[in-house]
């Protein structure tokens, strides 16, 4: 039986999440708080299995119970909010699962699921440990990230930004390119350039750039223009813009 806990401060949203794990099986809700301090509260005393957790709250958010409930044994928790921009915070502290509201019976249906898993897999210590081991990482993702939030519909991708070939400019957006794959993400290159690794990615164009370890040449073009091959074979151009700022990166000049 996995003993879940809801917290939401909104009544309609547990009462929706009440319903729909009412249809799950080897499901019981032992509890329901309105807020971070009820939450840290119930889960020291209860110990659940699960615990649903929205991210804004009154007074304190969702990551902050986690700072505060201090239990014997830590639960899975699955993030429950309106907005995407904590998945990387989330997922730090290993999460289970992000479910962005509404929240719809499939998606917490996989979520549930992961938890039997995790239980069956490594038994119930297993399931209890996973976020207890990383508290201290909370509140520490201050820095450039080490991985992009890609939002596909109802799920949420973590893309390790190592493995990034290169980024195009689309408008409002950037396009990610990886391993023949191609992703979308809500972002000005201006933006995604600010959050990415200076040591690893430079800007070739105004709409493009580049992670430096998938380069395998730089080849002369025209008008101070230049290619640039990746291992793979894609070929961009380097304008003069952004020229010297490569080859200082490289500490080389062309």
């Amino acid at each position: 039986m996995l003993r879940t806990l809801i917290v939401d401060d909104e009544p309609l949203a547990r009462e929706r999440l009440r319903r729909m794990l009412g249809r799950e099986r080897d499901v019981e809700v032992v509890a329901e708080c309105r807020n971070a301090r009820e939450a840290a509260r119930s889960i020291r005393r209860l110990q659940p299995d699960l615990v649903l957790l929205d991210v804004q709250m009154p007074g304190a958010d969702g990551f902050e119970v986690l700072t505060s409930m201090a239990p014997a044994r830590p639960p899975a928790l699955v993030f429950v909010t309106a907005y995407d921009e904590y998945a990387v915070r989330a997922f730090a502290v290993r999460a289970l699962d992000y479910l962005l509201k509404p929240v719809t019976r499939s998606r917490l249906h996989e979520a549930v699921e992961r938890a039997r898993a995790r239980a069956a897999s490594r038994g119930a210590q297993g399931l209890h440990s996973r976020i207890g081991e990383l508290l201290d990482q909370i509140g520490a993702q201050g820095g450039r990230p080490d991985r992009l939030v890609l939002k596909e519909g109802e799920r949420i991708g973590l893309l390790p930004t190592e493995v990034v070939d290169w980024v195009a400019a689309e408008g409002n957006y950037v396009r990610i390119h990886h391993e023949g794959q191609s992703h979308l993400l809500r972002e000005t290159m201006r933006g995604l350039e600010a959050k990415l690794d200076p040591r690893r990615f430079v800007r070739l164009h105004r709409e493009t750039l580049v992670n430096l370890e998938r380069v395998k040449e730089i080849q002369p073009l025209f008008k101070g223009q230049y290619g640039v091959v990746l291992h793979d074979g894609t070929r961009l151009t380097l304008s003069r813009r952004y020229r010297r700022r490569l080859e200082r990166r490289l500490g080389a000049r062309f």
